[in-house]
């Protein structure tokens, strides 16, 4: 089934991709989430994959392992948040679109975005990969590879290499600045400009 909700003032379905930013609030847990943002190049931290129905989203992130998670009222508060996902503090970036642009019949597309949810969801539970070089295993994820991983398997490379500057070695990381540059994305509002609701 294909879900469909609205993040800031952004449509996803299911298959698309939230991309935050680390950091946010002036505490100290902002604080720490903003240091650790700084050595991921680009702007783009972290990679979140929305599978629905609601907000329900899918990440490999700060509680060591794939979880699931569910967004409220259509805006992204990593505060309220915190508790499902290990107290990550981040805003959100954007929304990238892997399959806009692609020549997909509707009924391509709808198998694609079924087969990332369900791939993504058969990992939940898995831990935290901490060696990025490694992108190739499925024993372990990092949030960029989970994405990566989930779309390699329907043949979409979401392992760009554009986005950041070449760095020896690093060629096999998949960063989110990369998944972010080469897909068609949208800038997201901020939670703090969106009109209230209700």
């Amino acid at each position: 089934m294909i879900y469909e909700y609205q993040v800031n003032g952004l449509m996803v379905q299911t298959g698309d991709l939230i991309c935050t930013t680390d950091g946010g609030s002036a505490d100290i847990k902002g604080q720490f989430w903003w240091l650790v943002g700084k050595l991921i190049p680009g702007d783009v931290d972290h990679i979140v994959i929305y599978v629905g129905p609601g907000g329900r989203c899918i990440e490999a992130g700060a509680r060591g392992m794939v979880i699931a998670f569910d967004m409220t009222g259509g805006i992204w508060d990593s505060e309220k948040m915190a508790g499902q996902r290990g107290m990550l503090i981040d805003e959100i970036y954007g929304i990238a679109y892997p399959l806009e642009g692609k020549t997909l019949e509707e009924a391509q597309s709808a198998r694609i975005r079924e087969n990332i949810a369900n791939y993504c969801r058969q990992q939940i539970g898995k831990p935290y990969n901490l060696n990025f070089l490694d992108s190739s295993t499925e024993a372990a994820f990092y949030c960029s590879q989970l994405a990566y991983k989930a779309y390699i398997k329907e043949g979409i490379d979401l392992n760009t290499r554009i986005g950041i500057p070449d760095i020896p070695g690093t060629e096999t990381i998949i960063f989110p600045q990369k998944i972010w540059s080469g897909c068609v994305h949208r800038r997201a509002v901020s939670a703090a400009k969106l009109p209230p609701s209700g």
